[in-house]
């Protein structure tokens, strides 16, 4: 019997026009759920389908549902095309044409709206006149609207713009009626303006500022609306901007300026002072420093020289650099955060699910409605038009648009903001992980600590030959040395006498388990492991290094003990303050690493955790993390090694350092860029924020119907006054929003250290 074969699941991304409210989102994915094997997530806010299916249903299948659904849909950009680039074009057009449509229906509706809103200004046949400015209106400004609406009716669905136009259609045909048939044309009449609706004493009113009114307001709502929309995606369009569009290319000593899409690994290119690394590389000559700032959220530049990796994007802020490439197009560090972050945009919170349900049923609710009103006033004997009033006055502020905009509008500013921070979120599912963990689990090396040996302290004896001098006779004699212990005496020696170049070693001779001798300037040195019989003051330092899970190494000068160097992993500098703004955040830390019981300890004390886990294989670590999970606490696992991949994988929230291993970032939900612990303070904080600003949103757009749909069956709301409250409601959303593009993470004092 033979295995069935593996379906082969692919993504495709759509843009997707003609979307202007919840129920569209909710109408899309639903049409394109009905293919076999298709799932899809559609984003109001970046009007981007997001659609998962087989690879037997072509992307042109997809394209030709949603266009039988009523919109319109276009498959994404070549990859050859820089992204950012020509996408540009077509919505400034859209956008200008908006702006020109919003400005001619201002000037025609401001003189009827001032007209039938102060009496005193009404002069004789006024309403005629209000009535030839109200019809360009009612018909040219408000014509999508029309469109839209008659396209979902040919498709038996309902959206925003089907109540928009039947608004207008209402308001006008009442007015026309009223102004040939119902007296209300006669040379002087007059009509009182009221924010409620009022008897119509006998002669018949016209609504013709609420014919006006409806387009302007919805006109100009999403105008800025959209203008708002476009703010909270900022952070994106501007990592995208980041890239460099030609670099000089080093060849045989000569130099030579290419577009950057030429540009491949193994090119050496060159970077002078103000200028953008062009992408991810290695120095091979030069030293400067780089602004990070843009790419990583990283405050200072960082020292590079030979051998430094650099991210393009980076700003050269010092001297003339040569690097060698190492990734190119897609593969670079700006292209995957550029891509994190536009994927994490793409879904949605489970309270925007429910939300999108809620929209996908509204629109008819609100029809019904509509009609029962005015059936409802018609039958109890009312004026008709008490009852149309009531009934335009439904259509026109019931709102599904905040329902979709709740989230998406949240998600993009927060998510932007976050890579301006260093902290790549992977969805709204991750954020909302981010805003419950309660517990941390934290490797050591590489995390905590920075990942490579180095020189913690030096202590010399009193008298002898100096600190400066010891280091650099050290450094002379390490040379000859390929051991991490020597490799990180060499580096600390040249920072600390920069000015000196380390002079060469004789005789050089390395003893297994022991050390390293050498000549240095007619002087026997040695640099080997510590024997019982030291100085005092080296003693003392000895047994300092031993607590401290150091490991000690004795410097000597033609026999003489000169001083004791203590070589380990160094904390990082926000280590301390990262644990104690967790702890401070209710979040408890543990630490589980593969390395020995003394070190381990050692920095848990530091740090003041507790709970310490030492010597775990990757499968221990992973089995602390179900264990944790199984008393109940929702865990969060920060790791940068292929070791922390599967403790990562089964956690509640994994979180990999950015300067970590492509494993650990591959299956982590949110990656730390600048490779800075303290980052992942500021991103709990973050998510609880955007959460926050999440359910704010959703509760004025489910409150802000609950109150006015009501108010308006009863005929206390104008339909005007309905038209802008309704366009309000959508600005307050995604001006709510907006407000995450601004959030700082609140630095404190640490306590630990």
């Amino acid at each position: 019997m033979s295995a069935e074969p593996v379906a082969v699941v692919v993504t495709t991304d759509l843009t997707v026009g003609g979307m202007t409210c919840a129920a569209c989102v909710n109408r899309v994915e639903k049409k394109l759920a009905k293919l076999d094997g298709v799932t899809a997530t559609v984003n109001l806010a970046t009007g981007r389908a997001r659609v998962s299916h087989p690879a037997h249903v072509p992307p042109e299948e997809l394209v030709a549902t949603v266009e039988k659904a009523g919109y319109t849909a276009t498959l994404p950009t070549p990859p050859e095309q820089p992204e950012g680039g020509d996408e540009d074009e077509p919505e400034s057009v859209d956008a200008r044409q908006e702006r020109e449509r919003l400005t001619i229906t201002a000037l025609l509706a401001v003189p009827v709206l001032v007209l039938s809103m102060v009496p005193a200004w009404q002069f004789r046949n006024w309403q005629w006149l209000c009535f030839v400015l109200a019809a360009p209106v009612a018909v040219w400004s408000s014509w999508p609207f029309h469109v839209r609406a008659l396209r979902g009716l040919r498709h038996s669905t309902a959206t925003m713009d089907t109540l928009v136009s039947l608004g207008v259609l209402a308001s006008f045909s009442w007015s026309a009626y009223a102004l040939f048939l119902g007296g209300a044309g006669e040379p002087g009449m007059q009509m009182p303006f009221s924010l409620l609706p009022s008897a119509s004493e006998g002669t018949a009113h016209i609504y013709l500022e609420a014919a006006v009114g409806v387009p302007l307001f919805v006109l100009a709502g999403r105008f800025l609306e959209a203008r708002a929309r476009h703010g909270t995606g900022a952070a994106l369009r501007s990592l995208a901007q980041l890239g460099a569009k030609e670099v000089s290319v080093r060849e045989g000593g000569a130099e030579r300026l290419v577009p950057v899409e030429q540009l491949r690994t193994g090119h050496v290119f060159v970077v002078r002072p103000g200028e953008r690394v062009a992408t991810d590389g290695e120095v091979t000559e030069g030293s400067s420093a780089v602004d990070l700032s843009l790419v990583t959220g990283e405050s200072e530049p960082v020292e590079v020289g030979p051998g430094s990796a650099v991210v393009g994007g980076a700003v050269n802020a010092g001297g003339l650099l040569l690097v060698r490439a190492t990734a190119v197009g897609a593969d670079t560090q700006l292209a995957r955060i550029t891509r994190l972050v536009t994927e994490a945009q793409a879904g949605k919170a489970r309270a925007q699910r429910l939300a999108d349900a809620v929209a996908g049923v509204f629109v008819p609710v609100v029809l019904a409605l509509a009609v029962t009103v005015l059936g409802f006033w018609l039958g109890a004997g009312a004026d008709p038009q008490a009852a149309v009033t009531a009934c335009v006055a439904v259509l026109v502020v019931a709102c599904p648009c905040a329902l979709g905009l709740a989230t998406p509008t949240a998600l993009m500013a927060a998510t932007g903001r976050g890579a301006q921070l260093g902290v790549l979120v992977g969805g709204p599912q991750a954020l909302e992980s981010l805003q419950h963990i309660d517990t941390v689990v934290l490797d050591k090396t590489g995390t905590l600590t920075s990942g490579h040996m180095s020189v913690a302290r030096v202590t010399v004896v009193p008298g002898g030959l100096g600190r400066e001098a010891v280091l650099r006779l050290a450094g002379a004699v390490e040379q000859g040395s390929e051991h991490p212990l020597g490799r990180a005496i060499v580096s600390y020696a040249q920072r600390v006498v920069p000015e000196r170049p380390l002079p060469d070693v004789g005789e050089f001779r390395a003893e297994a388990g022991r050390g390293v001798r050498g000549r240095v300037e007619g002087r026997l040195v040695e640099v080997l492991a510590p024997d019982d019989e030291l100085p005092p003051a080296l003693a003392d330092a000895l047994s300092v290094a031993e607590a401290a899970a150091y490991t000690p190494v004795v410097v000597l000068v033609d026999g003489v003990p000169e001083a004791l160097i203590e070589i380990g992993d160094v904390m990082r500098p926000g280590s301390y303050r990262a644990v104690d703004r967790l702890r401070r955040l209710g979040v408890r830390p543990v630490l589980a690493t593969g390395d020995r019981e003394a070190p381990a300890r050692a920095v848990a004390s530091a740090l003041g955790i507790e709970e310490v886990h030492a010597r775990c294989t990757p499968e221990e670590k992973a089995a602390l993390v179900r264990e944790l999970r199984e008393e109940g606490c929702r865990v969060a696992v920060v790791g940068d090694g292929v070791n922390d991949a599967a403790a990562l994988a089964g956690a509640d929230l994994g979180i990999a350092m950015g300067s970590g291993t492509d494993a650990a970032i591959g299956a982590a939900d949110v990656t730390l860029v600048r490779g800075d612990i303290e980052a992942l303070g500021d991103a709990v904080r973050l998510a609880r924020r955007t959460l926050g600003t999440i359910r704010v949103n959703l509760l004025w757009a489910f409150g802000y119907n609950a109150v006015t749909v009501p108010l308006a069956m009863v005929g206390l709301l104008n339909p005007m006054v309905a038209a802008a409250a309704m366009s309000v409601s959508s600005l307050l959303v995604v001006g709510n929003s907006l407000r995450l593009r601004a959030w700082q993470p609140t630095r404190t004092r640490s306590l630990t250290r």
